[in-house]
């Protein structure tokens, strides 16, 4: 199934940044070891728009700046329907496979580590989420905004269809 990729400008937008992973990269030369960091952030203003970048730097506030100017440039948009997702989604990416699952209000996230990040980011309160495979940050990253890409609000089903929305609905 084909996806359209819903980019967004970034001006006039508060976006708040999470770091979800920071790693010490070793580089081994004939004088030694060189040391670098490499960070993956999430940034979004927690209203349905969210993105992630990675930055890699000699220093871990530079690879920081890095990765947030990153993601500021990949945004995408979600429907976020009374806090939580319209439909169930499972997506993968690499070793990391993700579901996502609507949940009722009062729920809170469940979810683990990186998709936390992301989902927060988003501005998502309730709902259930499992990884399965690797557990790798960048990868869990991806694949939860793999399966936010895939989702589809009813509105947009019943514009996508060319009927009107009640129809979506009653078939």
């Amino acid at each position: 199934m084909s996806t359209s990729i819903r980019k967004v400008k970034t001006t006039d937008l508060e976006l708040k940044d999470r770091l979800v992973s920071i790693q010490r990269v070793t580089k081994v030369t004939k004088g030694g070891r060189t040391f670098s960091f490499s960070a993956i952030v999430v940034v979004g203003d927690e209203n349905g728009i969210v993105g992630y970048g990675l930055g890699k730097a000699n220093e871990v506030t530079t690879a920081i700046a890095k990765g947030v100017e990153d993601a500021k440039k990949n945004l995408i948009r979600v429907p976020v329907l009374k806090g939580t997702i319209p439909h169930e989604q499972y997506a993968k990416f690499g070793g990391a496979s993700v579901f996502l699952k609507p949940a009722s209000s009062g729920t809170g996230v469940k979810a683990g580590g990186a998709m936390r990040a992301v989902l927060e980011s988003v501005g998502i309160h309730d709902v259930l989420a499992k990884s399965k495979g690797s557990s790798n940050p960048h990868n869990l990253v991806k694949a939860t905004f793999n399966a936010l890409l895939e989702l589809r609000d009813a509105y947009t089903v019943a514009q996508h269809r060319g009927v009107e929305l009640n129809k979506v609905f009653n078939g």
